[in-house]
């Protein structure tokens, strides 16, 4: 065996084994564009949380009374202790989530429409195909001979 075929053989048993499989799926690109996609969603959450808590909620707080949701809370004692539920916090977040979720949707919507818009440009661009000169030329020859096939039965 030459030393090509040894590494070919070699390469093969390790991408057979568990480490080997580990390392095509990596390689593939499926793991990176998630990870791609997870740090963008984070930062892209950051910004969200960051335009609720320091722009949306203020504004809601002024026109309701003046109050932050986050300080919401209800103190109630329970076997001897003191207990705060704090239902602002869990208003602040989900006012939160149906900001990202609004603005994900958004972002689809727009991204749809962009690619209906490059399909309907490339279905108007297709123009019927012309015919190649072999093409026109044999049936140009088929057209003669139909005429003189009609001219031969015509003079009969």
């Amino acid at each position: 065996m030459k030393k090509n075929e040894i590494k070919k053989n070699h390469s093969l048993k390790k991408k057979t084994s568990f480490f080997g499989e580990f390392r095509q799926f990596i390689e593939r690109g499926n793991v990176m564009d998630l990870a791609v996609g997870v740090i963008m969603g984070n930062a892209f959450s950051k910004i969200v949380s960051s335009l609720t808590d320091n722009v949306l909620m203020p504004i809601v707080g002024v026109v309701i009374g003046g109050f932050d949701f986050t300080k919401l809370a209800y103190t109630f004692s329970i076997f001897g202790r003191t207990v705060d539920l704090k239902y602002g916090v869990f208003v602040q977040n989900t006012v939160d989530f149906l900001l990202t979720a609004f603005c994900i949707f958004l972002m689809i919507k727009v991204i749809n429409n962009l690619f209906r818009k490059k399909e309907t440009k490339k279905e108007e661009k297709v123009e019927p195909q012309k015919k190649a000169d072999d093409i026109l030329l044999l049936e140009e020859i088929r057209d003669l001979l139909k005429e003189n096939k009609n001219l031969k039965t015509s003079s009969k």
